[in-house]
């Protein structure tokens, strides 16, 4: 059962805590800088247990439930603290920057529950290639929001404002997920609409 993919998921899961107290200091460069290299790991674990399952054959119910797990864990917890810190504000609508990641958490919990439901049913709900474009970007854009504090000074001059080129970025990108989130959580309750009386 405890396989080497499935020891690389849960890996992702234990190392949550130590991202989260790096991130807890916003003027913290060194921790903000440690965080990032510590979720580029996170990041290829997830990439690795996944292949290393399919290739050697080691496809396992516990890894099938812990590994979607494990993702929206870490993407929430960043999501959470980069919040209560105050770095999910940027130009032009301040604070406004949280709804992007409300969109996303929104999201994963209910398509989260929607996956349960239809897992009653025995309906499975296959991940489509937008959703994992969705996945993609939404990781990009945590990871630049969190380089963004490891490097306060790489600014560039953008309409008057003296933004910083990797948060802007990942402020960027998170909107863009925030799309494609909603784009691909109504894909997935279309589907789901269909089971429901």
């Amino acid at each position: 059962m405890l396989t080497l993919p499935n020891i690389l998921t849960l890996s992702r899961i234990v190392t949550v805590p130590l991202l989260a107290f790096l991130l807890w200091w916003p003027d913290w460069e060194l921790g903000y800088g440690l965080a990032f290299g510590l979720y580029c790991l996170m990041g290829i674990t997830d990439y690795f247990d996944g292949y290393l399952a399919r290739s050697s054959g080691a496809v396992s119910k516990l890894g099938i439930f812990l590994d979607p797990i494990a993702d929206k864990i870490m993407v929430a917890a960043v999501i959470l603290v980069l919040t209560a810190q105050g770095v999910l504000r940027g130009p032009y609508v301040g604070d406004a920057h949280v709804i992007a990641g409300l969109v996303i958490l929104v999201r994963e919990i209910a398509v989260s529950g929607l996956r349960e439901f239809l897992g009653g049913l025995r309906v499975s709900v296959p991940v489509t290639r937008l959703a994992k474009w969705k996945t993609a970007l939404q990781m990009m854009a945590l990871g630049s929001l969190i380089l963004g504090g490891a490097l306060p000074n790489w600014n560039v001059m953008i309409g008057g404002i003296d933004a910083n080129i990797p948060h802007t970025f990942g402020l960027t990108s998170l909107w863009a997920a925030a799309v494609l989130t909603v784009m691909t959580g109504w894909d997935y309750l279309r589907v789901g609409l269909k089971h429901m009386d």
